[in-house]
């Protein structure tokens, strides 16, 4: 059986040796011109006025287009058509498309590009939160509330209370490989590729610019070097402006940002504010808490609004909380529009949830980690001893809950107990260094929780020497998702998974296809392909004559006699038998009511747990994560050798978001950490020198691709277990609460140790 077996990445040999082809490293004709934006150099305004003879008249510009040239939709966005490809009469934003140059090179693009002159008469930006709240600048006419319980009766009645605010900030995507497109116009359509998680929707984009049906846009992808949900809407600009371009000209177009024009362009993960108010007992349990959730959404809604509604569904992580309110801002500011980022809001929300932990557990002077377990929800065992399952605050059964066994493993494996009373003796022994641990849980939901996303289509296709095409809507970005599924379709047909070869994804071979996003890859595109194998499978049992043939090992067994997989493909095609089919999957049991906030919105959740140890430098705030040790839940795991890949660097995005990747504006709007020389992403040697990663060996009780569970987003807030393990390293500085917010970087953590220490400087 070819799942569950540890193979590497399809196409590792050729990552490593550089032979992967890229959309950049598609040969271009020979007469293919390169496109570059102008961008707005204000972040609020009226344009005046644009001069832009200088840009037509430099050398090897072929053409310079503004909103008023462009021949049908001026329109990128992935939902709320508020995102203009180019500059309708107002800028929003610094980096926000004005005008668009097509050129004979990318360097003769780019060199006009900025020679272009905008005037604009500037507004004064809302650029922060408070700003936005100030100017009650919103995506909704107020916020989005989901409650459970009496609130405010049970925190007046609580033994214990406290409040506090955590700041989060935004994260980028750095993707190795940039946004990128090329467009070719062909005789009846236009051919794109594009380095984007959601072909379909490049489609459906591209065939609303140009004035033609959805049939009449094919777009390709091959692969992605990295997504992360950055690929998931912000590729639409360069994909539209490749194929306006090439219609206008009718050559082929292409658009590549460097890495500066990457950060300033494009969207990030939504930075946040989170206020809470939880009442508790003496043990740490939790009577009531009271959530409100600030989003920075940037200019245009983008994804804004289900990244909000996702942090809201996991304010509650791995706690049944008797009473809960959340209440959700979205908040319109002129900062670049956020996006999906892996996690998709649910770490903002549980961050806030962990925070309160941690909270709790000094204010009552007891381990965080038991505080944490005395409040998980009922475990699935004990539910089927007959006691009732926790609800969420948003009405959905927890009926799967295993983490309470995963904690028992987890700490003890680790040796939890006695490396925390280790850390208190460093602590005691050393004024300056100062040591942390912490443990954090995770409960993450599966499925888009827009509800008709939840399907996948593939197609199946055997040849008559026994060799396998495989296509779905999923889309390749490093994650190892056509390796994963190859092993289904070898499993399903019972052949070698050499037999098997994935093919690029296309609207044209699959239609009306998600993103790939939502940790959904492996359990849509899986069970798609399953479906159409199956189908194949039955087709070739009537033609033998036997519904149970036993396909195996590239054997066919059937009444006494065996014959090869390839011979059956070749006996099958000359008897007429089709060799192609199509399957279908749409994840069942999923029911969500955005505005009501109830409903089952997720099919099952993966669960996790870590330990991080930290130490600090209390003069200046440096710190090292010194181990780190994980236990995660991929029920039975299609490939454990790419799960624990995802699960590694899952745990090293999430530590980097929390630690040192830092996003900074300045007063007039403008990132101002927009390259690899200031902003921080997590290097070699960030990784902590102990680094022990287990998978939870079960089958998932949901009824998913061979008792799989998807790994894709839930590891990412593994990294939550870091950035609680250095607030426990600031605490031991002195007896006030930390306040550590986040990003921790050295500077966050030097202040945190003022206030700990009760400095008013702090």
């Amino acid at each position: 059986m070819s799942v569950t077996k540890p193979l590497p990445h399809d196409t590792a040999l050729e990552h490593v040796t550089g032979r992967a082809r890229y959309v950049d490293d598609i040969p271009a004709p020979a007469d293919c011109l390169h496109l570059c934006f102008g961008l707005s150099a204000v972040a609020a305004g009226t344009i005046t006025g644009m001069d832009l003879d200088s840009v037509r008249q430099a050398p090897g510009v072929v053409a310079v287009l503004t909103a008023e040239d462009l021949p049908h939709a001026n329109d990128v966005s992935p939902s709320a058509h508020d995102e203009p490809l180019l500059a309708d009469g107002t800028v929003h934003y610094v980096g926000q498309p004005v005008f668009l140059v097509v050129a004979d090179s990318h360097l003769a693009a780019r060199k006009a590009a900025a020679l272009g002159k905008v005037q604009v008469a500037e507004d004064t930006p809302i650029l922060t939160i408070e700003d936005a709240l100030a100017a009650d600048s919103r995506f909704e006419d107020g916020p989005r509330i989901y409650a459970k319980g009496d609130v405010d009766d049970a925190l007046a009645a609580a033994p214990h209370r406290l409040t506090g605010r955590l700041d989060m900030g935004g994260q980028e995507h750095f993707y190795l490989e940039g946004q990128v497109a090329l467009a070719m116009p062909g005789e009846s359509d236009m051919v794109v590729h594009s380095s984007s998680q959601h072909p379909t929707e490049i489609q459906h984009k591209v065939a609303e610019a140009l004035g033609v049906p959805f049939h009449g846009v094919r777009v390709e992808v091959r692969r992605m070097g990295g997504g992360f949900g950055g690929k998931e809407s912000q590729g639409n600009a360069l994909a539209v402006a490749c194929a306006v371009a090439a219609q206008v000209t009718g050559r082929p177009c292409k658009m590549r940002y460097d890495r500066d024009d990457d950060f300033i362009i494009t969207g990030k993960r939504h930075d946040a504010r989170v206020d809470y108010d939880a009442g508790f007992d003496d043990q740490g349990r939790i009577r009531a808490v009271d959530f409100t959730h600030y989003f920075r959404c940037g200019w245009a809604m983008d994804l804004s609004l289900p990244v909000a509604d996702r942090a809201m569904l996991h304010a509650d992580n791995a706690y049944d909380l008797p009473h809960a309110r959340i209440t959700s801002h979205r908040l319109k500011t002129n900062t670049q529009s956020a996006t999906a980022f892996r996690g998709f809001g649910g770490p903002q929300g549980m961050v806030g949830i962990e925070r309160v932990m941690d909270h709790i557990a000094h204010r009552l002077g007891l381990d965080p980690a038991t505080v944490r377990a005395r409040n998980y929800y009922p475990s699935a065992l004990s539910i089927c001893e007959q006691k009732k399952p926790g609800t969420t605050p948003y009405g959905m059964a927890v009926t799967d809950f295993i983490l309470d066994g995963m904690t028992e493993k987890l700490l003890a494996d680790c040796d939890y107990q006695a490396r925390r009373a280790a850390v208190a003796d460093w602590n005691a022994a050393n004024p300056i260094l100062k040591k942390g641990i912490a443990f954090s849980p995770v409960k993450f939901g599966i499925s888009f929780t827009l509800t008709q996303l939840n399907q996948a289509g593939a197609l199946v296709q055997i040849y008559s020497d026994g060799s396998v095409l495989i296509n779905h809507g999923g889309t390749e970005m490093g994650q190892g998702l056509f390796q994963k599924v190859a092993q289904v379709a070898a499993t399903t047909l019972g052949v070698a998974r050499d037999a098997i070869r994935p093919s690029a994804t296309a609207t044209d071979k699959v239609p009306n296809t998600s993103a790939t996003a939502a940790s959904s890859g492996s359990d849509l595109n899986g069970m798609a392909v399953r479906d159409a194998c199956l189908k194949l499978r039955a087709r070739l049992c009537d033609h033998l004559g036997d519904a149970d043939a036993v396909f195996e090992d590239g054997t066919v067994r059937s009444k006494g006699r065996a014959m090869s997989f390839a011979d059956l493909a070749q006996d099958a095609w000359a008897a007429r038998v089709s060799l192609s089919a199509t399957g279908f999957y749409a994840t069942p049991d999923i029911a969500w009511d955005r505005i009501k906030g109830q409903g089952r919105p997720f099919y099952y959740f993966a669960y996790g747990a870590s330990v991080s140890e930290v130490v600090i430098d209390t003069l200046t705030g440096e710190n090292r994560t010194l181990r780190v040790d994980i236990l995660h839940d991929c029920g039975t795991s299609l490939n454990p050798a790419l799960d624990l890949g995802q699960i590694e660097g899952g745990y090293v995005q999430g530590a980097g978001w929390l630690t040192t990747e830092e996003l900074v504006w300045d007063d007039a709007g403008r990132l101002r950490t927009h390259a690899p020389t200031t902003y921080k992403i997590p290097a070699c040697s960030d990784r902590p020198d102990v680094f022990n990663v287990a998978l939870w060996d079960a089958p998932n009780p949901a009824d998913t691709i061979y008792r799989s569970k998807a790994v894709g987003e839930p590891p990412f807030m593994h990294g939550i277990s870091t950035f609680l393990a250095l607030s426990d390293a600031v605490a031991a500085c002195g007896p006030h609460y930390p306040d550590l917010q986040a990003p921790a970087t050295a500077e966050e953590v030097w202040r945190a140790v003022a206030r700990a220490q009760g400095s008013e400087t702090g």
